[in-house]
C-alpha cells in the first residue's frame, strides 16, 4: 500500500473586507491571495489571515480551508457556460475561499480525523465546507451553491494539532485516522439536511 500524500500549491491569505451583494455591503475574508515564503499557522490558523464570520469559518476545528485544486476546472467550466467570465480566464489561487490550494486527495478520500503530517506542523481533517451566499456572490450566479452540492466539490475544514509554518510546495503524508466518515459522506449528509 502506498502513501498518500498531499502537496500544497498555493498557501492563501486574506483580511476581512466589504463584499458589495446589490444593494448590500456585508463583511468577509472570502478574498485571499497567495502568500509567499512560509506562513506561520497557529491554533486558530494563518499569521495574516482573517474570518469575518465565525460561526462558518475559524475557531479551533475549522482553522484552515483546504481545497484541491482539481476542481477548479469544473469552476471554470461552470462560469463559462453560465456567461459569467467573459475571456475565460483562469481563476486565481484562493479565489474558493481556501488557505492551501493542494494536489492531494479528493473529499471521498479524505475522512473526519485523518492528519497531515508537514515538515514543520501537522493537521487534522474535521469537517467539509458547506456553500454559503458568499461563495455564490464571488462565483457570480445564484446556483453556485447548488452546483457545489450536487457535484461534491466542497474541500474541507482542518484543525491545527501541531502548531508551526506552512510554504507553498512542500508535501506532507496523509496519517489515515479511524475512517468512519469521509468527507464526501459529512458532505452528502449536510446536504440531505438542507434540501429537505
Amino acid at each position: 500500500m502506498t502513501t498518500a500524500t498531499v502537496a500544497v500549491r498555493h498557501v492563501n491569505i486574506g483580511a476581512a473586507r466589504r463584499l458589495k451583494m446589490g444593494e448590500r455591503s456585508i463583511l468577509s475574508a472570502i478574498g485571499k491571495t497567495p502568500a509567499t515564503g512560509p506562513v506561520a499557522v497557529g491554533p486558530l490558523g494563518l499569521a495574516g489571515d482573517e474570518q469575518a464570520d465565525l460561526s462558518v469559518h475559524g475557531g479551533l476545528a475549522k482553522a484552515v480551508y483546504a481545497y484541491p485544486a482539481a476542481h477548479y476546472a469544473f469552476w471554470q467550466a461552470q462560469r463559462r457556460e453560465r456567461g459569467v467570465s467573459l475571456f475565460d480566464e483562469a481563476l486565481p489561487p484562493g479565489f474558493l475561499g481556501e488557505n492551501l490550494t493542494i494536489d492531494g486527495p479528493l473529499e471521498h478520500e479524505v475522512f473526519v480525523g485523518d492528519e497531515w503530517h508537514f515538515p514543520d506542523c501537522v493537521l487534522r481533517v474535521t469537517a467539509p465546507r458547506e456553500p454559503c451566499f458568499k461563495f455564490t456572490a464571488v462565483m457570480g450566479f445564484a446556483q453556485a451553491g447548488r452546483a457545489m452540492a450536487v457535484a461534491g466539490c466542497c474541500g474541507y475544514y482542518l484543525a491545527v494539532d501541531r502548531p508551526g509554518t506552512l510554504a507553498a510546495g512542500q508535501t506532507g503524508t496523509v496519517v489515515p485516522g479511524q475512517r468512519g466518515l469521509s468527507i464526501a459522506q459529512a458532505f452528502a449528509g449536510k446536504f440531505a439536511k438542507h434540501a429537505r
